[in-house]
């Protein structure tokens, strides 16, 4: 967490007001593509998480305020966004921690109205939320969105939100989550009927394989969802991605990009994977009734926190800029292959801030 603050330190000042979304050789700032402005809530997310943990009497503390402020309040314009699907991304990270920080109700009202807009993108005749890329597109990447809507329905007593969020969830869980708990990166449907046609990817091998981010989406996005609704389905949903990545994983804990990968491209890990999983089974051991399943999930992310804390942190190179090593944000584009990526930074941090005692003082 020492190491992750004064990475965070220098890349406010060394690049200040830049939302950055993956390292080129190490790099924060540079001109490759961005392909779609999803990151922007993990920075201020960030700081509000290492803010969090500052001791009263830390000298620091204001400092770290104003930067997760400075980094938070640009965000507010795009609670309207509706080209995204990936408000939560941005405003749970971001808007959602601050306000449970605060209480400041503003913010809570800026959350409430991202979690409307994103309900904007339900498709009735599939019941789902499209994607970015199509109406006829739903990624399992919306799985950690959805909560966001959740969430907006339970403040508001929305029954038509809560009925869209529900309603996502389950056809998510029926659609892209195989009986093996594996997982497949996006659904296709026929517009007109609302019929799934075909599994497909963008990022993963194949359409029919197992892309390890998209699985720890699934395990912590259902594992989300079960927290806000009590829903016995999500639970074993939860469980089910959780046993796989368990199960499938090398002993270390980080998997390769796609656990289908040919031989080729599998030495490939993607440790951002790795820290959401560890996030999401610190966040299921937390939910579960039973003791001992808890305690499992519980010692599989310390374990994966401690591969990456011991093997791929940045300060192994001097001229690294990023906290956490062998990053993928896009294989098959070449974006961000073994590389820093801001969504492996924040999960890593919230993983780290569940795992360690709570500050005192």
């Amino acid at each position: 967490m020492d190491f992750a603050r004064d990475r965070l330190r220098h890349l406010i000042e060394q690049h200040p007001d830049f939302y950055p979304m993956y390292t080129m050789q190490g790099r924060w700032k540079h001109t490759g593509e961005a392909w779609t402005h999803w990151c922007d809530g993990f920075l201020p997310g960030m700081l509000w998480i290492v803010y969090g943990r500052e001791p009263q009497s830390s000298p620091d503390r204001v400092w770290w305020r104003q930067q997760a402020i400075r980094y938070s309040k640009p965000l507010e314009p795009r609670k309207h966004d509706r080209d995204v699907h990936d408000l939560g991304f941005i405003f749970m990270s971001a808007y959602y921690r601050w306000f449970r920080l605060t209480q400041d109700p503003s913010l809570k009202a800026v959350v409430l109205e991202a979690g409307n807009t994103l309900a904007l993108r339900y498709q009735p005749k599939g019941r789902y939320l499209r994607s970015f890329v199509s109406a006829e597109s739903l990624f399992i990447d919306i799985m950690m969105n959805v909560g966001i809507i959740f969430y907006a329905a339970i403040e508001r007593g929305d029954r038509d939100l809560m009925d869209i969020a529900m309603r996502h969830t389950l056809t998510t869980r029926r659609v892209l989550v195989r009986g093996d708990g594996s997982t497949a990166h996006e659904g296709l449907f026929d517009a007109d009927t609302g019929e799934l046609l075909k599994q497909s990817t963008h990022q993963g091998y194949r359409g029919d394989s197992c892309w390890s981010r998209g699985l720890a989406w699934a395990l912590y996005g259902f594992s989300s969802c079960f927290g806000y609704t009590r829903d016995p389905r999500f639970l074993r949903t939860a469980e089910a991605c959780a046993d796989y990545y368990i199960e499938h994983t090398p002993a270390d804990g980080v998997p390769p990009w796609d656990y289908d990968a040919p031989p080729e491209s599998r030495d490939q890990v993607d440790t951002s994977a790795a820290a959401i999983a560890a996030a999401g089974l610190f966040r299921l051991g937390g939910l579960i009734a039973d003791p001992l399943k808890g305690m499992l999930y519980d010692s599989a992310a310390r374990h994966i926190l401690g591969t990456l804390c011991t093997q791929y942190l940045g300060k192994s190179d001097a001229e690294w800029e990023g906290i956490l090593k062998g990053g993928v944000y896009h294989i098959h584009k070449k974006l961000g292959v073994n590389e820093s990526v801001m969504w492996g930074e924040y999960f890593f941090l919230e993983a780290l801030d569940a795992a360690l005692a709570p500050v005192s003082g």
